[in-house]
């Protein structure tokens, strides 16, 4: 259950602000029907999820205990440094929604957005870390729609309320504990 808890904590908030956050906050306001839009952000998140999840136990296998160590920690601290840098959203990232619907133009792009964000290489590495891919990937999601769905319902009003720079901070902090952890072999 820690892998769980502790993935969900560190997605959820990591997306405090990020890019496929704002792209919730697009997606609501241009087609204003929430269900179709959180139900593509689940698919989506479920669908890249899993694939950073299978590479990071693919990673777990491949590295030796050591190296995974040094790499685990290296990456935290460097997801630590990354998360303080604030994404931005291109416009036209949303794409269009009349050919693939509502729910199909969430899912694409999202699916687009997560590959390579942050919460995508958190989930790699926090399978490798805990070696427990299911609990990594579920808590991960979780965490997507923890910070996700509540901006599609409520909007831009939400995130005017939600002091983002604190709570990159704090996702910061968790990432360099858990970094200088993996290092002394916590």
């Amino acid at each position: 259950m820690e892998a769980f808890w502790i993935s969900t904590g560190i997605v959820a908030l990591a997306e405090m602000g990020d890019k496929t956050q704002l792209l919730a906050l697009i997606l609501a306001a241009r087609f204003r029907r929430p269900w179709p839009i959180v139900m593509g952000i689940l698919v989506a998140t479920l669908a890249n999820h899993a694939l950073a999840g299978a590479l990071g136990a693919w990673v777990t296998g491949w590295l030796g205990p050591q190296a995974l160590r040094w790499v685990l920690g290296l990456s935290f601290l460097a997801m630590a440094v990354w998360i303080l840098v604030p994404d931005k959203v291109d416009d036209d990232e949303a794409g269009s929604a009349p050919r693939l619907g509502v729910f199909g133009t969430t899912v694409v792009a999202f699916f687009l957005a997560e590959m390579g964000d942050k919460t995508q290489i958190a989930t790699v590495m926090l399978a490798a870390q805990y070696h427990a891919v299911v609990a990594v990937v579920a808590g991960t999601t979780l965490g997507m729609m923890l910070a996700n769905a509540p901006v599609v319902w409520l909007g831009e009003r939400m995130t005017r309320r939600i002091p983002i720079r604190a709570v990159h901070l704090v996702s910061a902090l968790i990432f360099a504990v858990l970094g200088v952890l993996a290092l002394v072999g916590g």
